[in-house]
């Protein structure tokens, strides 16, 4: 009879809509979980604004986009290289320690990019800032399941993904009016000089985050280290479960990143929207991607993770279809917000499912197995479909992205909801343990 109550508890959860602070109480989310929220804020902020005006910098300083592209594709390199050395690193070492060195490093090292503008410079400088800014991604994924339980964690991986949105709202804002701001205090400078204060400022923002991470203390793992020494010296082949998401996520990624990175392409060269109007369109993506972010904790719980995961691969493939199909300006726009709206909701409920499937002490080196798989077989997808795109024009080649996605969510389900039931996840016992553990002030 004891089980009743709960059931009926959790049926009866407040939703974030109409009482948010109701919603973050029952998710018992812990202190470490915020200090590390905190981090992740001025991290992700900073660097919004880092990108969002980085390379019209360049533009300013009469960088031509050949330049621009080899600067981006040795930044994407050094990205790349680290990836996976930085993931056994963590394994070895831990991911605070990898944390500690990612804030102190990428923000020096970004900021020497906006002072050092020599070309050689900016090459070897933006391959060692891809370096820095990997181990950012590969302690993330690992940190936040650590933080959290099987309970709330697709409720924090929501909450934090959708924030990063957010963040990114706040950093095109803050870049495109600080130079109005500056004219009002009777500050008139040039519009390099507004761009590099703006660059130097966000490093320091980013930087900020340190002070979190410092105070921030990781859980210890339910393993003696005695157990993970062994673990380590024998497991050499990945875990049995990366052997099938991996993948299936890099399928996914090779449909999302066929068409994302073409979209403002698409909008203007197929269908005619103005430059104007594009900008405005991507604001209304993020603000419905920070809305359905928040809301994704409804359908995971509802439908369970894998299951969920799949709905929103199919329901991303069908907007692809049908904005292949339409030539309708304003149903395109729409069906342009459903698929981002749509592949974002993916994004949490992969990385919690893959965080919760994997033993704590292999965590950091599945992220880095994630990230590598997912940053080799975008760049290979963006490539090839920018060669389609031109070949054989949009419609075909989204209609046939869209056909991919239909059959990625099959496998899917069939690779990775087969070992759903099979695979444990943290169990309630683990679960109350990490609660027990806090951050010391």
């Amino acid at each position: 009879m004891d089980p009743l109550p709960t059931q009926t508890a959790a049926r009866r959860e407040t939703p974030i809509w109409s009482s948010p602070a109701g919603w973050l109480r029952e998710k018992e989310l812990c202190r470490g979980f915020w200090i590390f929220f905190t981090a992740a804020f001025f991290f992700d902020f900073g660097f919004a604004i880092y990108a969002f005006l980085f390379n019209l910098y360049l533009l300013d300083l009469h960088f031509n986009e050949r330049m621009m592209g080899l600067v981006g594709g040795a930044m994407t390199l050094g990205s790349v290289v680290g990836t996976l050395p930085a993931g056994l690193l963590g394994r070895k070492f831990g991911i605070r320690p990898l944390m500690i060195v990612c804030f102190i490093t990428s923000p020096v090292l970004c900021a020497l990019r906006v002072v050092v503008v020599w070309e050689s410079a900016q090459l070897v400088l933006a391959f060692l800032s891809g370096l820095a800014l990997c181990l950012w991604g590969v302690c993330f994924l690992p940190a936040l399941a650590r933080l959290t339980t099987d309970e709330n964690r697709a409720s924090a991986f929501s909450l934090i993904f959708s924030v990063s949105i957010g963040t990114a709202m706040l950093g095109g804002i803050v870049c495109g009016y600080l130079q109005q701001w500056l004219r009002l205090l009777g500050l008139v400078l040039q519009s390099v000089e507004v761009k590099r204060i703006i660059l130097l400022c966000s490093c320091g923002i980013a930087a900020m985050g340190l002070a979190a991470v410092l105070r921030l203390e990781m859980p210890a793992t339910l393993s003696s280290g005695l157990e993970l020494r062994g673990s380590l010296r024998k497991r050499w082949m990945p875990h049995p479960f990366l052997l099938r998401y991996l993948p299936a996520m890099a399928l996914w990624t090779t449909v999302i990143a066929a068409f994302t990175p073409f979209a403002n392409v698409y909008l203007s060269k197929n269908l005619h929207v103005p430059i104007s109007h594009i900008g405005l369109i991507f604001s209304v993506a993020q603000i419905v991607q920070f809305c359905v972010g928040l809301l994704t904790p409804v359908l995971f719980r509802r439908l369970g993770m894998v299951p969920g995961i799949v709905v929103t691969q199919v329901a991303t493939a069908v907007s692809l279809g049908c904005l292949a199909a339409t030539h309708n300006t304003q149903a395109a726009v729409g069906l342009y917000l459903g698929f981002s709206a749509l592949q974002w909701m993916s994004a949490p409920g992969l990385y919690s499912l893959l965080m919760s499937k994997v033993p704590d002490e292999e965590r950091s080196t599945a992220a880095a197995g994630a990230l590598f798989c997912n940053a080799v077989v975008a760049s290979g997808a963006t490539a090839g479909a920018g060669i389609l795109f031109v070949r054989f024009g949009y419609p075909h080649v989204l209609m046939g992205i869209a056909a991919m996605g239909f059959v990625v969510a099959l496998l899917f389900w069939l690779l990775v909801g087969s070992m759903d039931l099979a695979t444990p996840m943290q169990s309630k016992s683990e679960a109350g343990l990490l609660k027990e553990i806090e951050v010391e002030g």
